[in-house]
């Protein structure tokens, strides 16, 4: 069902079923060869070499600006796979990605047979999510089995956000109001008030809660952004910021420019303007990823 083009773009995924893909990470390989960790291992525990990421959606409802993945995605589904499918099918599909590791001699062995038994779903490889019509039963069927899970979302169906229970909820912010919101992530029609809806649930929320701002120079840093953003994490009242550069890679580079990629020291000193005028302080950063985490 998936047309030819976009399965030509999508080099290095597996795809999983009718509207799934599974996709080993940079990190994943990293930590693999011991030569570093995911800033999720050091902010919250996950371990990099056992992270399965995936989407259960190959489709989007926006068009950012800043997205390093291809854009021309699936735009309809004839058949929803059901979640026991996906779960079962995603876990395969990361053994045959992890399959071409097995002759490497840079491998640490163990860490390779760890990585046969995931036990931590990053739901947020490509796409949007929350237009999974059953995603509150995938996140139950990897529960089933033992996995933690990390749900990104880009905020735009609160409905769904009210039903699901991941370890972790991400809502991923680039516009700090309306009209930037529409310039960053270009949706067909706005779905701003969407966003703050789904903000408004995440303060209600029973999973662990994350904003992550996706930072570019020269749209949204200002102090004006700053001061807009912290109302956004008022409403949110999340467990944690992420405040993290937007990297200049991927498809992103024929929208955007090198300029607009944030060093380490912009995001912390951005973050050190978001802690001023919020109930947040900066804990933790990782300077590979350029990324800082702010908690209360």
């Amino acid at each position: 069902m998936i047309p030819k083009k976009l399965l030509s773009e999508l080099k290095g995924y597996q795809i999983v079923g009718n509207h799934s893909a599974v996709k080993t990470c940079f990190w994943l390989k990293k930590s693999l060869k011991d030569e570093g960790v995911c800033y999720k291992q050091r902010f919250y525990g996950i371990r990099s070499h056992r992270c399965l990421q995936m989407t259960p959606a190959l489709m989007c409802n926006q068009s950012c600006i800043y997205c390093w993945r291809p854009q021309e995605l699936l735009s309809r589904v004839e058949r929803w796979d059901s979640p026991d499918f996906i779960v079962e099918e995603s876990i395969k599909a990361q053994h045959r990605l992890l399959s071409g590791f097995k002759g490497n001699k840079d491998v640490n062995k163990k860490k390779l047979e760890e990585a046969y038994k995931p036990n931590q779903a990053a739901i947020s490889l490509i796409g949007e999510p929350t237009l999974y019509p059953y995603l509150d039963g995938l996140i139950e069927e990897y529960k089933k089995r033992g996995f933690t899970t990390f749900l990104v979302t880009n905020g735009t169906n609160p409905d769904v956000l009210e039903v699901v229970n991941p370890t972790q909820l991400y809502i991923s912010l680039t516009g700090y109001d309306e009209e930037s919101h529409l310039i960053l992530n270009r949706p067909p029609r706005s779905n701003w008030e969407k966003i703050l809806r789904s903000l408004r649930v995440m303060s209600e929320h029973d999973s662990r809660t994350v904003v992550r701002l996706t930072l570019i120079k020269g749209y949204n840093m200002s102090d004006k952004a700053v001061e807009k953003y912290a109302k956004l994490i008022e409403i949110a009242s999340p467990d944690f910021i992420e405040a993290k550069a937007y990297m200049y890679l991927g498809y992103s580079r024929l929208r955007l420019k090198y300029e607009n990629m944030p060093t380490h020291q912009d995001i912390v000193e951005f973050s050190e303007k978001l802690a001023k005028v919020t109930s947040y302080e900066i804990k933790d950063e990782s300077e590979p990823s350029r990324v800082v985490l702010l908690t209360r």
